[in-house]
């Protein structure tokens, strides 16, 4: 299962630390995952020990974010999907903190229903298919966030091509899009949250940054929720220098390069 993975790829920056202190030899990763989360005193929103426990252990019947609100156990499987998000929970844990907190609080309140209703449903996106964009605080870093927004994909990612790694950086948190990445394909596209950053974190090594990342997320996720109008579309192979042929034909591929829909009048 782990031979599949090629950790050299830019998209598992941000989980290489988090694996490269598991202990991948065993028959399951629970034990080296409990042992990291004790390490880092790990704790659910209520405070409780966040521990990671087999699929078995969540009852029949039982919402998996209730579970974890309620317990700080994290239900796992012996699988890539469960896997990489045991990383995201190891890597930047306070987002993931947040994240249940904001679930098990909606669970709470309107019970599991048939559907999550939309800010659990936006959580889950966020949980499973989000990247974070830290973007230099500045005009030109203004200007890329607006070409990508608007699906100026050419001018993202071809005229503003340098900005990425000095002024721009993309941090994958989404678990389940980690896992597609085990096997790339063009159309991989992210729900992308941007994060505006001045001058000093830019100075900072990648440790420092991903803990500036879980801080200034988990406080924007307390104050303003999350919803699916703040995530902006990425087609993570775009990113340059995160596949090897971005040539002219590579962009200008319209079935994964979208124009933006215009809004109906």
């Amino acid at each position: 299962m782990f031979a599949d993975i090629d950790w050299s790829r830019p998209w598992y920056a941000s989980v290489r630390d988090a694996a490269s202190r598991s202990d991948l030899s065993g028959s399951s990763v629970i034990d080296t995952f409990c042992a990291q989360a004790s390490a880092l005193g790990l704790r659910n929103h209520l405070g409780l020990p966040l521990s990671f426990v087999p699929q078995a252990a969540l009852p029949e019947g039982t919402a998996y974010e209730e579970f974890i609100g309620a317990t700080g156990g994290v239900p796992t499987r012996d699988n890539l999907h469960d896997f990489f998000n045991g990383l995201i929970w190891l890597t930047f844990p306070h987002i993931k903190r947040q994240l249940n907190a904001l679930q098990a609080a909606q669970i709470a309140r309107d019970g599991v229903g048939k559907s999550r209703g939309p800010a659990r449903d936006a959580a889950t996106i966020y949980d499973e298919n989000s990247a974070l964009l830290v973007v230099r605080d500045n005009a030109e870093g203004a200007a890329l966030v607006d070409a990508l927004r608007n699906h100026r994909w050419r001018e993202a990612f071809v005229e503003r091509r340098a900005m990425f790694g000095t002024d721009a950086e993309v941090w994958l948190f989404g678990h389940a899009l980690m896992e597609k990445l085990v096997a790339p394909y063009k159309a991989i596209t992210a729900h992308t949250r941007v994060l505006l950053a001045d001058d000093g974190y830019f100075a900072l090594d990648p440790v420092a940054r991903r803990a500036w990342i879980d801080e200034r997320e988990t406080r924007a996720l307390g104050q303003e929720g999350v919803s699916n109008a703040g995530f902006t579309p990425l087609p993570v192979l775009g990113i340059p220098g995160w596949w090897p042929q971005q040539d002219d034909d590579f962009y200008n591929d319209a079935a994964v390069f979208r124009p933006k829909r215009m809004a109906a009048a």
